[in-house]
């Protein structure tokens, strides 16, 4: 018996009748586009909604002399450039495989989301340092009620964007996306709620404690956000890395090879499987006994494999082989 070929199941990264993962065909996308169609549109949304409401919270915390409010401006505007660098990743990785990337540029999408990571994680040092320096010079003069007003606006247009951009699945650059979305509406929650306590600490007399509502605010907020860069930052290392998929993907993969070795009385195999982006890279090794199987019956069991794992939401890159030899399975 031969051993068969490492990309037996479908070489170029898809099923043979061109069906993927996601259960897109090449002859027709599904309602609304392809997946990457859907994912450019919804960062576009992305990239127009942090320039009218980062660019409206910098004016205005500049007016008001608040330093949160230009922190949470200044938070959505570094979402532009950041978007920007999802646009130009998605394209990247839609592009498809060429003779010096003969297995397409997936990797730029975990790149991508490490570089949102690692410039929030910057933005959120900055922040905090400026409002240590702030409450130790005696703290600031903002209005408690523009700090109300504009935490109840913004949270509440964030939160819409959010579940607009909810409606694009699938994507790691949409997931950070909403990510990012998410930690804003959270820090706007924040001023509103610190606005109308330091309006209450107001009406009872404590004037001077409201000077300091405004800097104790944006440390706060910025403990409250820190945890989403902290995030990003570790999924994206995990793809970049070669992690096993955790979750759903781990579920449906163990489901489908476990179908698959019930339908053919196949041995426990050996499974490796690693995310990278969109594409899920997927390799299933049965080790049986010499002689036992010909070429006929392994194509069979790849074909298995490769139908199972269309369910799966992504490009599935599946290597399916059937052999003899425990050390070609190692």
């Amino acid at each position: 018996m031969t051993d068969p070929p490492r990309r037996g199941a479908h070489g170029d990264g898809v099923p043979r009748d061109g069906v993927h993962g996601d259960g897109a065909s090449r002859d027709g996308a599904p309602r609304g586009g392809s997946p990457e169609d859907r994912e450019r549109r919804a960062l576009v949304v992305s990239i127009a909604a942090s320039a009218v409401i980062g660019g409206g919270a910098v004016v205005w915390g500049v007016l008001a002399d608040s330093g949160v409010l230009v922190f949470d401006g200044v938070f959505l505007l570094a979402g532009i450039l950041l978007s920007g660098v999802s646009l130009a990743a998605a394209r990247a990785a839609a592009s498809p495989p060429t003779v010096e990337y003969p297995f397409g540029r997936h990797a730029v999408t975990p790149l991508a989301v490490a570089l949102q990571g690692a410039a929030l994680l910057g933005t959120v040092a900055y922040a905090a340092a400026d409002a240590v320096t702030t409450l130790l010079a005696g703290g600031s003069d903002a209005s408690p009620a523009t700090m109300l007003l504009y935490g109840v606006t913004s949270a509440a247009v964030s939160l819409g964007v959010v579940a607009w951009l909810r409606r694009t699945s699938g994507s790691d650059l949409v997931d950070a996306e909403v990510a990012q979305w998410r930690a804003g509406a959270v820090l706007s929650a924040v001023v509103g709620v610190g606005g109308a306590a330091a309006l209450g600490l107001d009406a009872l007399g404590a004037t001077a404690a409201t000077r300091y509502a405004d800097p104790v605010l944006l440390l706060v907020a910025c403990a409250v956000i820190v945890p989403v860069p902290v995030g990003l930052v570790r999924a994206a290392a995990r793809e970049l890395l070669e992690a096993s998929p955790s979750g759903p993907v781990a579920a449906a993969l163990a489901a489908a090879v476990a179908d698959v070795r019930d339908r053919f009385g196949l041995p426990e195999p050996v499974v490796r499987a690693t995310k990278l982006g969109r594409r899920l890279y997927v390799e299933v090794d049965f080790v049986v006994e010499p002689g036992t199987w010909d070429v006929d019956a392994e194509d069979r069991v790849r074909r298995a494999v490769v139908d199972a794992l269309r369910a799966l939401d992504g490009d599935v890159w599946a290597t399916v082989e059937v052999t003899g030899d425990p050390d070609l399975a190692a």
